[in-house]
């Protein structure tokens, strides 16, 4: 089976490239690395030839509402355009826990993006999933510090294995479109703050980590479990200890 990557080259999407490939598939990579611009179309034109399914796992760098809805909704109906041209059978979209229920800045670009997959004229399934292990080690580049303390979101997550999210979405793409379907999430809860202290533990740092508490609707629903899905997720495997304790 042909299937296309969007994002191939991120966290869960070169894992999931990885994947497909191993299982016999013929892999399309979109991604700027891969000389394909989704924000533009540039080098798009005859990409999805044959594709059958096509995985969106793009992400972009920003907290800003504006300009994360500006690059989830361009770029998502500029492949949908490509997709529907060129016949593709199915979409499928990784999306995250609890978006709607949570307006930060990235949350309400996703939001977006799930909407104009809903909207658009090719057949879909749309996968949340909570944060990735991952994720502790990405506060440490993306928080903000006061000289050597770094200042991390109180933030509860059932963090999941990008292993297990890519393999599900690999599962997804070989079937039929589905709509929504059940959350994907680690077996534990964690504290975000608690995760990052434990990376740089691992890395033999002792770098100070104080817990931040973003004010607001946003700050609270981070606070109080609105990233950890409720009764009727999919629960994954690897814990996040399990994760840290693999890691070099």
């Amino acid at each position: 089976m042909r299937i296309a990557v969007a994002g191939g080259t991120g966290v869960v999407g070169s894992v999931l490239v990885e994947q497909l490939r191993s299982s016999g598939h013929e892999v399309v990579v979109l991604a700027r690395a891969a000389g394909v611009d989704l924000m533009t179309g540039s080098g798009l034109e005859h990409s999805l030839d044959g594709v059958e399914a096509v995985v969106d796992v793009l992400s972009v760098a920003t907290s800003a509402a504006g300009r994360a809805t500006e690059f989830f909704t361009t770029t998502t109906r500029t492949l949908l355009e490509a997709e529907y041209a060129a016949g593709v059978r199915h979409h499928v979209l990784l999306s995250i826990v609890g978006i709607d229920e949570i307006p930060f800045g990235y949350y309400v670009g996703k939001v977006a993006q799930e909407h104009a997959v809903e909207d658009g004229k090719v057949p879909f399934t749309i996968l949340r999933a909570t944060q990735f292990h991952e994720f502790g080690a990405q506060m440490i580049d993306r928080a903000p510090s006061i000289g050597p303390v770094l200042l991390v979101p109180q933030m509860t997550s059932a963090p999941v294995a990008a292993s297990e999210v890519a393999a599900e979405l690999a599962r997804i793409a070989g079937g039929v479109p589905q709509g929504r379907v059940p959350d994907l999430r680690g077996p534990r809860e964690e504290s975000v703050p608690s995760m990052t202290r434990r990376v740089l533990r691992k890395r033999g740092s002792r770098r100070p980590v104080m817990t931040a508490f973003l004010p607001g609707k946003a700050g609270k629903g981070m606070r109080n479990g609105g990233l950890v899905p409720g009764d009727g997720a999919t629960l994954g495997r690897q814990t996040f200890d399990e994760w840290l304790e693999a890691q070099a």
